[in-house]
């Protein structure tokens, strides 16, 4: 009989799969359709799929205090900044490097929460943060010829990314999550709706529809793959699973596009893994601690 924890890891493994498919799919058509178009295009079908299976769950609630509403907005606006700038970068870069870089947003979120919402931060916390960070030099190497804005756009990617997680963390658990990633899904659509009203429409043939549309039940897949985690195993061992999208980027980079990354990427890239594992470890020993301090408190 499978755990819940092992059927929490399957889920994280496939969500991580899905959306680096997707970000496949989607580097395939770079240069083949506008940006602007091709995210709305995708936002129309994601909301309308996220929509009609948060309808089915019994998951979508659109009255919620003004609070909640202004940090869904500002979740949405970080998605819809974070979606332009990472697929700015992925059109531009190889897959696997973009990829790695995303991998920093554990360290760069706990990093956000201690700044701006009084979350405990230590010594040992902050190295490794530092760690991380010396990770993604390795894989940016500013002040080399291979440096370029398409590294600084994959750097303001995670900190837009890293908005959007420290916006959700404010929403109340009143709203569902469902509610949350289709109202994200409706802003990115709505957002890339507006910019592309201007600019002149591409016209797409069969095989760029047939890419988009799996790229949108891709980017389907994994939210739903990631909403089903929440509910399965233990987030201390399921967590560290996500990295297991750095693998797929890895092999479809090197299969697709025929992209393999430098020694210097690869020793980045494993830094960054090494400093996200431990900081869930560590995030997941101190909330034990923090949680049988407080049964001990209760028993009182």
């Amino acid at each position: 009989m499978i755990s819940d924890n092992m059927r929490g890891a399957g889920l994280m493994m496939a969500a991580m799969a899905a959306f680096t498919l997707n970000d496949t799919a989607l580097k395939a058509l770079a240069g083949e359709l506008p940006l602007f178009q091709l995210l709305f295009i995708r936002g129309v079908l994601a909301t309308g799929a996220l929509a009609l299976m948060a309808c089915g769950m019994k998951a979508l609630k659109f009255t919620m205090s003004r609070r909640d509403l202004l940090w869904v907005c500002l979740r949405a606006v970080g998605e819809a900044s974070a979606a332009y700038f990472y697929l700015t970068a992925l059109f531009n870069m190889p897959i696997a490097n973009a990829t790695a870089i995303l991998q920093a947003l554990p360290l760069t979120v706990t990093l956000g929460a201690a700044l701006f919402m009084g979350m405990p931060f230590g010594w040992r916390r902050g190295l490794t943060i530092v760690v991380g960070f010396l990770g993604v030099l390795l894989i940016v190497r500013p002040g080399t010829e291979g440096f370029n804005i398409y590294s600084v756009y994959a750097l303001l990617s995670v900190l837009c990314v890293t908005l959007r997680d420290l916006a959700t963390r404010m929403i109340s658990s009143a709203v569902p999550s469902m509610t949350v990633t289709v109202t994200s899904a409706g802003g990115v659509m709505a957002f890339f709706g507006v910019l592309q009203a201007s600019a002149e429409w591409s016209p797409m043939e069969f095989r760029d529809f047939a890419i988009l549309l799996t790229a949108t039940t891709c980017i389907v897949a994994g939210y739903a793959f990631s909403v089903m985690v929440m509910r399965v195993g233990d987030i201390s061992f399921v967590a560290p699973f996500r990295y297991t999208g750095l693998i797929w980027a890895l092999i479809l980079g090197w299969l697709v596009f025929g992209d393999w990354p430098q020694p210097l990427t690869l020793l980045g890239s494993a830094i960054i893994v090494g400093s996200g594992i431990y900081m869930l470890y560590r995030e997941a020993t101190l909330g034990r601690k923090l949680y049988k301090r407080n049964l001990a408190r209760g028993g009182r």
